[in-house]
């Protein structure tokens, strides 16, 4: 079956994967906007300045920064992000934080491993060139809207 890449092909299987995801995430007790936000803390070592994370955050899932900052304070009142200083601009991963977060990463490698597990690797290396190409020509329309 041969299959033309497109933005429908894409999307399609975007939505199919992400919604993978969300059922494992249900099960952690953790929403998809939440586990962006504890991966993207724990990549940089368990503690990351709010503004920096909010901007990461609008921009990795295209939402506004009320959006992102719900998400922040949803964790910070689950006890999974605390403020650094108490207060101050830095958020940490609690204990609690650093432990669901292995979860969500465990459940992600688990899907990954059971989705991606017959494809050879050089088709996951030109799949990977193109749509890394794909996000940063949108980015680049986007910046200019």
């Amino acid at each position: 079956m041969s299959t033309t890449l497109s933005g429908q092909v894409i999307g399609l299987a975007h939505y199919a994967t992400r919604a993978v995801l969300e059922r494992e995430l249900a099960g952690i007790g953790i929403t998809f906007a939440q586990s962006v936000a504890l991966n993207a803390v724990a990549a940089e070592g368990g503690a990351v300045e709010r503004t920096a994370l909010v901007h990461r955050m609008t921009g990795a899932l295209k939402v506004d920064e009320a959006a992102v900052r719900a998400t922040l304070a949803e964790l910070a009142a689950a006890g999974l992000l605390r403020t650094l200083p108490a207060g101050g601009p830095g958020l940490a991963l609690t204990d609690a934080g650093r432990a669901r977060q292995r979860q969500v990463a465990d459940a992600a490698a688990g899907i990954t491993a059971r989705l991606y597990a017959d494809i050879p690797a050089a088709e996951m290396e030109i799949a990977g060139r193109i749509l890394t190409l794909l996000k940063r020509r949108a980015d680049a329309e986007l910046a200019t809207a």
